[in-house]
């Protein structure tokens, strides 16, 4: 990595923010973590990292930036839950879009030139075609697709009127935990379906909900491409070098291993990995929810050297069990 500079990564104290926080201090970056910890923790930051309490819509934060001389933002704060984006979706034009605006002109003000967003496969909406690929049409169905598909023109506006460059990566369901059990899954009452499925395998559930058996797929039940945090943390430090070593470009790529699980499948993988059989709930669909989402990765690989070292959904199982069972040794202690 050639950055003359340090890394800002919002959101830091978080899931996918704090595996991100590893890759990069894992490659020799300088990292300075900024986190209002409403959701996140602070036991989750790597020590090698600075932490800094803040809301990014801070108007105070573009002297963070300058402080810190900092020359990238990953950019990962932000609300996540669809079912809640539709019941409460100004929280999320407010946490996602204007929060992010807000952050955008700190950025402008400190001369920040490359910015990576975590972006979603939720700004796609109902696909067209599966796999879905980054041309193909975005139409959000639930407010927290939109405010993330909002946030990607933004940065498109900005990149055009100002020397700054960006990624923005559409994820698609991230799953698992490091592999050396330094970070995972921490939020309470998180709803990833994999980690519900490893808090039932645990005792921490009685059972499982399986939202939806009437879907348009081969079981009934939601299809999606399940990607290990950590190929998807490591997709962002290869992202950031490519804006590095090429400014006056931005790219906007989907992060996915371009396979789709079922509910049911998954539910099966956990049942072999942890060799029990977890009850399952049948309901409802939940507002919002497309029948399957896989991702076209190609684009991705052939921009970015990053290939999936942990494309395996019984890897991903157990990385995300050994995290659950690390983490009720924690909340025991």
């Amino acid at each position: 990595m050639t950055l003359d500079g340090k890394v800002m990564v919002t959101g830091g104290a978080g899931y996918i923010g704090s595996h991100a926080v590893l890759a990069l201090l894992d490659a020799g970056q300088e990292v300075v973590v900024v986190d209002n910890l409403v959701t996140g923790f602070a036991w989750a930051v790597d020590p090698r990292a600075t932490l800094v309490e803040m809301n990014v819509a801070d108007p105070r934060l573009a002297d963070v930036l300058r402080e810190h001389d900092v020359k990238a933002i990953m950019h990962f704060a932000g609300s996540v839950v669809v079912p809640e984006s539709v019941a409460d979706p100004l929280k999320y034009y407010g946490n996602n879009t204007a929060a992010t605006r807000s952050l955008l002109a700190s950025a402008v003000a400190a001369g920040v030139p490359h910015f990576i967003f975590s972006s979603t496969a939720a700004t796609y909406g109902t696909p067209v075609r599966v796999p879905v690929a980054e041309g193909d049409p975005t139409v959000p169905i639930n407010p927290y697709g939109m405010s993330k598909l909002m946030t990607e023109a933004m940065l498109r506006d900005v990149a055009a009127a100002h020397p700054m460059n960006y990624c923005a990566l559409r994820y698609f369901n991230v799953a698992g935990a490091d592999p050396e059990g330094r970070s995972g899954q921490s939020t309470v009452g998180a709803t990833h379906l994999i980690k519900i499925a490893v808090e039932a395998a645990t005792g921490k559930r009685e059972a499982v909900s399986v939202y939806g058996t009437d879907f348009d797929t081969a079981d009934g039940t939601g299809v999606r491409d399940y990607i290990h945090v950590s190929d998807l943390a490591a997709a962002h430090v290869a992202a950031l070098d490519l804006l590095v070593e090429r400014p006056g470009e931005s790219h906007t790529l989907n992060c996915g291993y371009g396979r789709g699980f079922s509910v049911l499948e998954v539910l099966d993988a956990v049942d072999r990995v942890t060799n029990r059989t977890i009850a399952r709930r049948m309901e409802g669909r939940r507002a919002g929810d497309p029948a399957a989402l896989v991702a076209d990765n190609r684009a991705i690989l052939a921009a970015l050297p990053w290939r999936p070292a942990r494309d395996d959904l019984e890897v991903i199982v157990r990385d995300a069990l050994a995290w659950e069972r690390r983490l009720a040794e924690r909340q025991g202690a």
